[in-house]
């Protein structure tokens, strides 16, 4: 039986870099609603192979692969008030977290990468699950 290949030369191919994944969110967040950007104020995006020891125990995780992003800093109940030294908020991106759940689902990287960001940003500021829908279709066809 003649079999068609349809591998797509995955042969060559390496999974995305750390700054690989960096220009994905960057680029993930810069189609994301004005609005919604301004909600983050000077929003810092990392990417981390996985949560450090830190987060890990602080979450109560049970492996590293359980999650895939988190968002520090202050949300914007908190934002107005008076402290000194404050850091901007951070986003942190788990690559191999997010590797393994694009390897066992049928979504695009850069749909995941988009989907944790919006979820990450939109928790720590209250958004509904609608809300953050709404925001992640408005992304889609700023994407293209």
């Amino acid at each position: 039986m003649a079999r068609i290949d349809q591998t797509e030369d995955w042969r060559t191919r390496h999974a995305p870099t750390l700054s690989a994944f960096e220009s994905l969110a960057v680029e993930a967040y810069g189609h994301l609603p004005d609005e919604f950007r301004s909600l983050t104020g000077n929003l810092i995006i990392e990417i981390s192979e996985f949560p450090s020891d830190d987060v890990f125990e602080d979450m109560a995780l049970e492996t590293p692969f359980d999650l895939l992003g988190l968002f520090e800093g202050q949300g914007i109940s908190e934002r107005f008030t008076v402290e000194t030294g404050q850091m901007p908020n951070r986003i942190t991106l788990y690559r191999r977290p997010i590797l393994d759940y694009w390897a066992e689902n049928e979504e695009t990287l850069g749909d995941i990468i988009t989907h944790v960001l919006i979820h990450e940003i939109g928790h720590h500021f209250g958004l509904s699950d609608d809300d953050m829908e709404r925001i992640e279709a408005s992304a889609e066809i700023a994407a293209g």
